[in-house]
């Protein structure tokens, strides 16, 4: 039992390692979204980390307006990047976890 225990923090540790990498691999996934009129594009890594905004000059004239576009496009970038980011992390997690029955904890 001991030996089993042993193997599992191994392999807990090795999936960890493989989470941290895959980590640090989504910050290179880029998420392009942009509004319906794309007035407004942005790009987004699968960290959640902005990298680029684009705004049409029509939107420059308008405060208000603008804000709201922001707010939009960049909301539905944020839900894209993070569904990305929890697919990739998830993937790589249950690859490594023990088959503990009650525990499955990716479905």
């Amino acid at each position: 039992m001991f030996g089993d225990m042993m193997g599992m923090m191994g392999k807990l540790k090795e999936t960890q390692k493989k989470v941290e990498a895959t980590k640090e691999r989504l910050h290179g996934v880029l998420i392009d979204e942009k509004s319906n009129d794309e007035k407004l594009k942005v790009t987004i890594s699968a960290n959640r980390t902005i990298k680029a905004i684009a705004i049409d000059d029509e939107l420059l004239q308008d405060k208000d307006m603008l804000e709201d576009y922001l707010i939009l496009t960049l909301n539905k970038a944020i839900e894209r990047a993070t569904a990305v980011h929890e697919a990739e992390v998830a993937a790589v997690a249950k690859e490594g976890m023990p088959n503990i029955p009650g525990m499955d904890m990716f479905k």
